[in-house]
C-alpha cells in the first residue's frame, strides 16, 4: 500500500498545479463520483455542451485535475480513461458483481503504477 502511494505520489506531484477549468462549475455535471483505498476522492464531469470529460482527484499528496478524457464500455461496465504525457489514469465505474464498487488504475507508459478499490459516494 505505501509503495502504491509513493508511486500515485510522484504523478500527481508532477501535476498538482492543474485545475478544472472555471466555466466547469456552470457548464459540467458531475457523472461519477468515488471514493478510493489510501484518500483519493475521484469525480468525473461532463461538459454539457462539448460532452468532454473531466477528471478531478484529491488525495493527501495533492490534487490532480485532466481534461479531455474517453468513456467506454468494456465487458458491461463503464471506464473512464484520461492521459497526461507519459501517465494514464482509468477509473472503472463499478465492477460486474457490484455496480457500486469501482478501481482506479494509474499507468505509466503502458505499465500499471498502482490499482485501488473504489466505492461510489
Amino acid at each position: 500500500m505505501k509503495t502504491s502511494a509513493l508511486l500515485l505520489a510522484l504523478p500527481i506531484s508532477i501535476l498538482t498545479n492543474f485545475s478544472l477549468p472555471a466555466a466547469a462549475d456552470s457548464t459540467a455535471g458531475i457523472i461519477l463520483s468515488t471514493k478510493c483505498q489510501g484518500g483519493y476522492n475521484i469525480n468525473i464531469w461532463q461538459n454539457h455542451t462539448s460532452g468532454e470529460l473531466l477528471y478531478r482527484a484529491t488525495n493527501p499528496n495533492g490534487n490532480l485535475s485532466l481534461s479531455k478524457g474517453t468513456s467506454q464500455a468494456t465487458e458491461g461496465v463503464r471506464v473512464y480513461k484520461f492521459r497526461k504525457g507519459i501517465y494514464e489514469y482509468w477509473v472503472w465505474d463499478g465492477t460486474l458483481d457490484n455496480p457500486q464498487s469501482g478501481t482506479l488504475e494509474v499507468y505509466k507508459n503502458n505499465r500499471i503504477l498502482m490499482r485501488q478499490a473504489c466505492k461510489k459516494s
